[in-house]
């Protein structure tokens, strides 16, 4: 048990949960031939099918990965994902982790990290992953959100919403974060709804480890935590723990952020939300009856997407 563990009775902004330490081997689970994630083609039928969570949608079909040895949809829960559906165990340096290029540029000099919201199995992350290469410009590595249905799903983020329970994506994902600062590197984090909420929950995971472990100051662990850079795509978290740079997308026609993020823009109860200090929040009307279609990541968040440095600009 770490030292974070031992310390999880003070107080932090979004509850007291316990984490469970990370496996560190490094081998790759790799799905068998017939199983291997061949990200679909954008605008195709297909394409089209895998392109939401969504809180509003019917429940996916995951990814069947049984067989001998292999695992379920469920036992991914906070691998690290690469290219062609490979999955990797949480403390997989991300150097060895064959990331999803874009498709003009095999050799991208930037990485970015995503996490995925409810209802989506290893296939349609492995398609958001290539949308997102195509769209930034640099290379997508996945933390893998597994789903077991809306129901359970929904209960999870209920939980991290509280700070209670284990969330497998958020420990990888806060180990992740943390043993890149640590090793004094820049790191770059999309969060799509619960994806959101399991970022800034991670996020707080780090700043109190380096306030806790590393005895740092309030205003040393918000300079560290200024090397983080963070995209949301109508996210389901409230809170977001200051250090960090935001960039925050909000669709006012999206009930995800709106009633459970960070709001619309006219939300009454805005005082009691917290972007992080300095955030960017980009709110656009974008959409009309088709509520799944209004939250899409692919349909929607990435077409109002703009390059990093422009967003924080102001500049969409």
């Amino acid at each position: 048990m770490s030292s974070i563990d031992r310390n999880r009775n003070l107080s932090s902004p979004i509850g007291t949960g316990a984490r469970q330490g990370l496996e560190k081997t490094p081998s790759p689970v790799t799905p068998t031939p017939s199983n291997t994630v061949k990200p679909p083609v954008a605008g195709t039928a297909k394409g089209l099918a895998a392109k939401s969570d969504a809180f509003l949608a019917p429940a996916a079909q995951p990814l069947s990965l049984s067989g001998t040895g292999k695992p379920k949809e469920k036992d991914l829960d906070g691998m690290l994902v690469g290219a062609g559906g490979q999955v990797f165990p949480p403390g997989t340096p991300l150097s060895q982790v064959p990331g999803v290029t874009p498709r003009n540029n095999p050799n991208p000099d930037k990485t970015v990290i995503y996490v995925n919201g409810i209802l989506t199995p290893l296939a349609n992350q492995s398609s958001d992953l290539q949308a997102i290469a195509d769209k930034s410009g640099a290379k997508a590595i996945g933390i893998h959100n597994s789903t077991e249905g809306f129901i359970s799903d929904l209960a999870q983020c209920v939980k991290d919403k509280l700070d209670k329970g284990k969330n497998p994506a958020v420990d990888t994902l806060a180990d992740t974060v943390y043993s890149e600062l640590k090793a004094g590197r820049q790191v770059h984090l999309m969060g799509y709804s619960q994806g959101g909420l399991i970022t800034a929950r991670a996020l707080f995971d780090v700043q109190n480890r380096l306030r806790i472990e590393d005895g740092m100051s309030k205003a040393d662990v918000e300079k560290t935590m200024g090397r983080v850079n963070v995209e949301t795509f109508g996210a389901a978290s409230t809170k977001y723990p200051d250090g960090p740079q935001y960039v925050h997308y909000v669709n006012n026609r999206d009930a995800v952020p709106t009633l459970t993020g960070l709001g619309g823009s006219f939300d009454p109860l805005s005082f009691l939300k917290d972007a992080g200090k300095g955030a960017v929040v980009h709110r656009f009307g974008d959409g009309g009856l088709n509520l799944v279609k209004n939250h899409s990541l692919q349909e929607t968040y990435l077409d109002h997407r703009v390059p990093f440095e422009q967003a924080r600009a102001n500049k969409f």
